[in-house]
């Protein structure tokens, strides 16, 4: 898949990287980005030499037919998991298991502290479950990363690309072994996912928000349906 996509990728938008050095050559380690873009899971695999294991919502490998077979072999090979957000703690539990295994094996393990694409290219409070526990169970390093750009590339809703030059910008890895054994610890896990926000904000320039991406996205969606009704209130008193 690296080749068969990252290479076209690379050639079609050359994307631009700085701190390559910081991704360990081997062994465990987190990458924490943000989150603006589809695209984002493919931008970074394709600029780095080791293999990046993301996860992706279960959907994507159980839909039935041959556009879901295709699509299921898509995303096995540009090397996402599986993830069953269904049951009590949901994706969150899921998530954290497959991380465990991913850096079990001494591989690279991909997330996104956001928990989701940002409505409007600001940068939302991390979510503290994941990340933090993972990072704390694991004794794995955090490597922030901070996706430039790739919004423009593929906003929301967009199928086509538009050809731009997006960026990767790469920190240097986080330690928080001074942590271990405190993965249970709710102040903890907040103290390490602002950390590891804080270093994606620098890296990103993107204007923070203290608030989960999840409520902006309700907000924007109860605002947009506020509005709607509206307009059609004053319609319909006009036409009477």
């Amino acid at each position: 898949m690296k080749v068969a996509i990252g290479g076209p990728l690379k050639v079609a938008f050359r994307p631009w990287v700085e701190g390559l050095e910081n991704i360990p050559a081997e062994g465990p380690a987190i990458l924490a980005s943000n989150h603006l873009s589809f695209s984002d899971s493919f931008f970074l695999p394709a600029v780095l030499d080791r293999k990046v294991t993301f996860i992706a919502k279960a959907e994507y490998f159980t839909t039935p037919g041959l556009k879901g077979r295709l699509t299921a072999a898509f995303f096995k090979g540009v090397g996402q998991l599986p993830v069953d957000r269904s049951g009590a703690r949901g994706a969150g539990e899921a998530a954290i298991r497959s991380g465990m295994e991913v850096l079990e094996r001494g591989e690279l393990f991909g997330i996104y502290p956001e928990g989701t694409r940002s409505p409007d290219g600001r940068l939302y409070r991390g979510k503290p479950g994941g990340l933090a526990r993972v990072a704390l169970a694991t004794g794995a390093p955090v490597v922030p990363v901070a996706m430039i750009d790739t919004e423009k590339i593929q906003p929301p809703g967009k199928v086509v690309p538009k050809l731009m030059r997006p960026g990767i910008r790469i920190g240097k890895a986080l330690d928080f072994g001074r942590y271990q054994g405190m993965e249970h610890d709710r102040f903890v896990l907040r103290a390490v996912t602002d950390e590891v926000m804080y270093e994606i904000m620098k890296l990103s320039g993107q204007e923070y928000v203290d608030m989960y991406a999840t409520a902006a996205k309700r907000q924007l969606a109860e605002a947009a349906k506020a509005a709607r009704e509206s307009e059609k209130a004053e319609k319909a008193q006009a036409g009477g």
